[in-house]
């Protein structure tokens, strides 16, 4: 539909931030395993999807790609497949265990309004097969490129089962000095670090509550140790990014440390009996329980550790940045392309999960028509721009691993500084973790933590929306404290879930009826085709630019308080206004202008957290979706209309309500 031209406002002169003219969002890969719990909701994805739908309002809907989806290899699925198997509780293949979950969740995410331009799964589909042609070019690429070694190492081997055991298939207790992981597994932690098999502390089979031996098995490595200076380049312009998020700085950092191993104190004099057969090294000063040694190479680190482990005394290694396996012997996986060195290798879930975005992307643009290799102008071009929301816990792997394999897609040697045409760093969004009822959720505690489609029995998807943004998790932990699952709430005190939602259900509702039935009753239900009060726009401006620049900045709760205290100011200048045109009926008409205007921008800045009541303001305006673009945003409702002047709302029936309640919060 053609509209009139009409002279636009002219953009404040404050500085604004740029935005790029392409832009990929990730959302994490949950295991295909499992329905999606409330810490899928409300660390990662509501999040993902609110960066999405403001760089859509901002930048336009077919510059913004957002993917993510079920990640549906790895030693997770194949032990879960096996239990559900012998307890009678599923007969299916693996590949259709994946995809009943696959399902679930999808269907989870579109139950919290979080929409994808895709939810794939990596082993299903045209998804899945373009996941099996990127995985191969990464490889083929790394190889040709030198950055790969097929290396042997020792792999837990069950006798009892006459089986090599898998990643998951192993627990133990984490080796790294320090690590405070609730779960060790074959050869990295809960909390991403990495070591050998045999540095894990007492291993134990879960399939037969034994110790497993050792055996010798070969996996590709990417070199990561040798690109460490281009890391470091690399990890020093994150450093000079003023959105970079302190607490991924300091953990990043983390894993840029010496070969160092940690011996315990009590050891002193059996370590300077053995210290003349170590490797050369030097003595680091070290508070606490430890000393620390330093060793010029990963390699004679690891002598010194075999040395230590014969003569039994205790030590933990240092972090650092150490080979990043590639391979698995597991067969449920994305297949390894066979070399005259190897065959029969699959990929290791990490590291395929790493690429699967650009799998993601690539199919979407397929399906579009777009060429094979269309993919590249999203990951690949200085014009485009790649956010990627993850949890703390998976830092290494979106850091310094995913870096490796992007940097050694360059060439035999790679710049942190990357070309145009190459693979581009990525934005990482880290949220720290989301506690239930103060503590760390586990399914093993006392009281179990919610499900997330649990959670939509008591509240509204906007409610949550509003809640989970607003909970701080680029600084700190959050505790997610739902009245209805909290035994020991106080019984006066009120739900904290709802502060957030009152916002919603209270200020920008009241606002919205309040316009459309003063509309219908003093202006035969059209909104004036008036300036707005000069000081109502510049305050419109103010909150705008405010909220533009913290969005850009991913600082979701600071962005919400902008519209919450925008919303606020809306309903005084409502108040005001209405009391005006009850004392002199001739102000209504200005009075309805303003509070329209307050109105169309306080919809705009909740929209990305809040869309689904949002939507509803939207259509009871009888517009299209041009109304959220940025490129109009400091114009007046009335730039949207056809006509102006004749320009009809929709009728707003009585009681009705743009951000209701759950029923179950009703009083009876």
């Amino acid at each position: 539909m053609s509209r009139p031209q009409r002279p636009q406002r002219p953009r404040p002169q404050r500085p604004r931030p740029s935005f790029p003219k392409r832009a990929v969002v990730t959302g994490g890969m949950p295991y295909g395993n499992k329905s999606l719990h409330f810490g899928h909701i409300g660390g990662v994805f509501v999040h993902a999807d609110v960066l999405t739908r403001f760089l859509k309002d901002r930048i336009g809907a077919d510059n913004v790609i957002f993917v993510s989806g079920t990640d549906c290899f790895g030693s997770p699925i194949v032990v879960k497949h096996r239990e559900m198997v012998e307890s009678g509780a599923f007969e299916g293949s693996l590949e259709a265990l994946v995809q009943h979950y696959h399902d679930l969740q999808k269907a989870t995410l579109a139950d919290y309004q979080v929409a994808p331009t895709l939810f794939a799964a990596s082993a299903l589909g045209a998804a899945g097969k373009r996941h099996k042609e990127i995985s191969r070019w990464f490889f083929d690429t790394l190889l040709k490129n030198g950055h790969l070694e097929l290396m042997s190492t020792e792999q837990f081997y069950d006798p009892e089962r006459e089986t090599f055991l898998n990643g998951r298939q192993v627990r133990g207790r984490c080796p790294i000095q320090g690590c405070t992981a609730e779960h060790a597994y074959a050869d990295e932690c809960s909390l991403g670090h990495q070591y050998l098999a045999k540095d894990l502390i007492d291993p134990t089979s879960t399939l037969t509550g034994q110790r497993p031996e050792l055996r010798s098995v070969s996996n590709w490595y990417i070199k990561l140790p040798e690109l460490r200076t281009e890391l470091q380049g690399w990890l020093d312009g994150l450093a000079a990014d003023r959105s970079s998020r302190k607490y991924t700085l300091a953990t990043l950092r983390e894993f840029f440390g010496e070969p160092d191993l940690h011996v315990v104190k009590r050891h002193i004099e059996s370590l300077e009996v053995l210290r003349p057969s170590l490797p050369p090294h030097t003595e680091v000063d070290s508070p606490g329980s430890s000393m620390t040694l330093r060793f010029a190479s990963l390699a004679e680190r690891a002598r010194a550790c075999e040395q230590l482990a014969e003569a039994g005394l205790q030590f933990r290694n240092g972090k650092t940045l150490v080979p990043f396996r590639l391979s698995t012997t597991e067969p449920w996986g994305v297949p390894v392309p066979d070399t005259e060195q190897s065959e029969a290798l699959s990929f290791w879930v990490w590291p395929e999960s790493l690429w699967a975005p650009i799998s993601f992307t690539a199919a979407v643009l397929e399906s579009r028509g777009e060429s094979a290799d269309a993919w590249k102008q999203w990951w690949c071009s200085k014009d485009a721009h790649v956010y990627q929301i993850i949890g703390e816990d998976n830092v290494y792997f979106y850091g310094p691993a995913q870096m490796a394999l992007f940097l050694g897609t360059q060439g035999a040697t790679c710049d942190a500084d990357v070309p145009d045409g190459q693979l581009q760093v990525t934005d990482l969004v880290v949220n720290r973790h989301l506690l239930f009822l103060g503590r760390k959720a586990s399914s093993s505690s006392a009281q179990k933590p919610p499900m997330a489609r649990e959670l939509l029995e008591h509240y509204t998807a906007d409610q949550l929306r509003a809640h989970f943004i607003s909970l701080g998790l680029a600084d700190k932990n959050g505790s997610f404290r739902p009245r209805p699952f909290d035994p020991d709430a106080p019984e006066k005190q009120g739900d904290p879930v709802l502060k957030e939602g009152k916002v919603l259900t209270g200020l920008l509702n009241r606002l919205a009826r309040s316009c459309f039935y003063g509309c219908q009753d003093h202006t035969e239900g059209r909104v004036p085709n008036l300036r707005p009060a000069s000081a109502v726009l510049a305050s419109a401006e103010r909150s705008l630019l405010d909220y533009e620049r913290l969005m850009a900045d991913k600082r979701f709760p600071q962005a919400f308080g902008v519209a919450e205290r925008y919303i606020r100011q809306a309903n005084k200048t409502w108040s005001a206004g209405s009391k005006a045109g009850m004392a002199d009926p001739s102000a209504w008409p200005q009075a309805l202008a303003d509070s329209f205007h307050t109105l169309r921008v306080a919809a705009s800045l909740m929209h990305p957290i809040a869309p689904g009541g949002c939507e509803k303001i939207r259509q009871q305006l009888n517009l299209d979706e041009r109304l959220w673009s940025w490129d109009h945003i400091f114009e007046p409702l009335t730039f949207f209309m056809e006509d102006p002047d004749h320009h009809g709302l929709r009728t707003l029936a009585p009681r009705e309500d743009f951000f209701a309640p759950h029923p179950s919060q009703f009083r009876s």
